[in-house]
């Protein structure tokens, strides 16, 4: 997390992700996400969102097979 990284409520990473509040607070309880606590409020930050997302990426099965080349 930097110093410029926007805070985010639990409403807007919902919103962010196209989510439920629900999901967003399953996620804080169990720590699969970062998140910054003030208090009683919960942020998220944006990079945490960002990180989240890169790793449920799911790669296409061409760059699947691009990365461990070809059979022999």
């Amino acid at each position: 997390m930097t110093t410029t990284d926007t805070l985010l409520t639990v409403e807007q990473a919902a919103e962010h992700l196209g989510t439920g509040v629900r999901f967003i607070r399953r996620l804080i309880q169990e720590r699969r996400i970062r998140y910054v606590k003030l208090g009683k409020p919960v942020r998220i930050p944006e990079s945490a969102i960002a990180a989240y997302i890169e790793e449920r990426t799911v790669p296409t099965l061409g760059d699947a097979r691009s990365r461990f080349g070809k059979a022999a």
